[in-house]
């Protein structure tokens, strides 16, 4: 007697699930090519100038839909050429354990997941110095749960192929100082006229304690909350020890 061929051939799996396999190896395919992309770039930057970021190339953008002519304030100098009250000034503001930390601060993550369930929205993030130069260079501004988590992968990348001076280099010289403003010397000489080498304490407490919202403050560049921030900074500056 012939055996029944159809209980020992194997089922063809159904054209769905052949196509959703595929989609799901083209995905995984994308994102390691992505992330294999990101890498290569955090390499290139290991001794180059970073003369453009994602955020740089959104703000440009949004600018020159109001004005085609407009153009981004940017000018790339070395770590040595950067006051160091100002990289005082920018660890006391946004990261003051940057030296110490592997591109997380646990703690300050923890607080500020206090402060949003206190609040019912997100209004802290903890994000230190490295989180931040992973968004400016590759992200985007939101803060969706997938962004946070790409926005991790990328800082472990960072933390793991720079040294803590190179990643403060290229903090200094890509985050956004005022509408348009980018970097420490565009930034000093934007509201101050000198260069970023001659900042004084105070005119360096004064840009840090911009940092959180500087299109805002560019233009109310004397609130009383930026005063009393300024002054908070200057205090606390002889505290912390930037990379050398």
């Amino acid at each position: 007697m012939r055996k029944n061929t159809k209980s020992t051939r194997r089922k063809a799996k159904p054209l769905w699930r052949r196509l959703l396999g595929r989609l799901v190896l083209l995905s995984l395919t994308m994102v390691l090519a992505w992330h294999a992309w990101v890498y290569a770039q955090i390499w290139w930057w290991e001794s180059r100038p970073v003369q453009s970021t994602a955020f740089m190339s959104a703000r440009l953008d949004a600018m020159q839909q109001q004005n085609p002519d407009a153009a981004l304030k940017h000018k790339w100098v070395p770590y040595e050429r950067i006051s160091g009250s100002l990289k005082r000034a920018v660890m006391v503001a946004e990261d003051s354990g940057f030296t110490q930390h592997e591109g997380f601060d646990w703690d300050g993550i923890e607080v500020a997941w206090k402060k949003n369930i206190k609040k019912g929205r997100i209004v802290a993030g903890g994000s230190t110095i490295s989180q931040q130069l992973a968004k400016n260079l590759f992200l985007s501004g939101s803060r969706s749960p997938l962004r946070k988590g790409e926005e991790a992968i990328i800082t472990l990348m960072i933390e793991q192929r720079l040294d803590k001076r190179r990643i403060f280099e290229i903090y200094l010289n890509v985050i956004e100082w005022g509408d348009g403003v980018f970097g420490a010397e565009a930034a000093a000489r934007h509201y101050f006229g000198v260069s970023a080498n001659n900042l004084s304490p105070q005119q360096a407490a004064k840009l840090a304690a911009m940092i959180p919202n500087p299109r805002y403050y560019d233009k109310h560049r004397s609130t009383r909350y930026l005063n009393r921030r300024t002054a908070t900074i200057s205090k606390r500056m002889h505290q912390v020890r930037p990379p050398k």
